[in-house]
């Protein structure tokens, strides 16, 4: 009984992170909830980093060799709560968290694997803004 407009809105607009924890789709507000025990919240977040750390094994089974596991954009920056939670239990393939140095790394570029981890960790900002202005630079000239 749904039009395609209703489905679409649905898939896009509903579903993730706000059709699990139901509240919205800020992953602050998800972690909040995860930390304070909200079932829904950890729900969400358990959800989205098993969904992140997929994506990693894929490209890691995928590639001849990974040299380095990069986090960016606004929760890969800023978030060493998430970060963790997607590198638990991959040491084994040779992305070996330092805790000390993930937890100080927020909004800053940095290593944050353990020093002889057989593949960097990396935290990178973004520059978006950059980027455009670099894009622009390029089809105008």
């Amino acid at each position: 009984g749904y039009s395609v407009d209703d489905i679409n809105t649905i898939l896009q607009k509903k579903s993730g992170l706000l059709g699990i924890f139901e509240k919205t789709n800020d992953m602050r507000d998800v972690i909040a909830a995860d930390k304070a025990g909200d079932e829904r919240g950890q729900l969400a977040l358990n959800m989205w980093a098993h969904r992140v750390k997929k994506y990693i094994g894929a490209y890691y089974a995928s590639l001849d060799r990974v040299d380095a596991v990069i986090f960016t954009g606004g929760i890969g920056e800023n978030s060493p709560y998430v970060r963790e939670r997607i590198l638990k239990g991959l040491d084994h393939m040779g992305l070996i968290l330092d805790k000390s140095l993930n937890d100080k790394t927020i909004g800053d570029d940095g290593v944050i694997s353990k020093n002889g981890s057989p593949v960097t960790i990396a935290v990178i900002p973004t520059n978006e803004e950059f980027q455009i202005a670099s894009d622009a630079f390029r089809i105008v000239k």
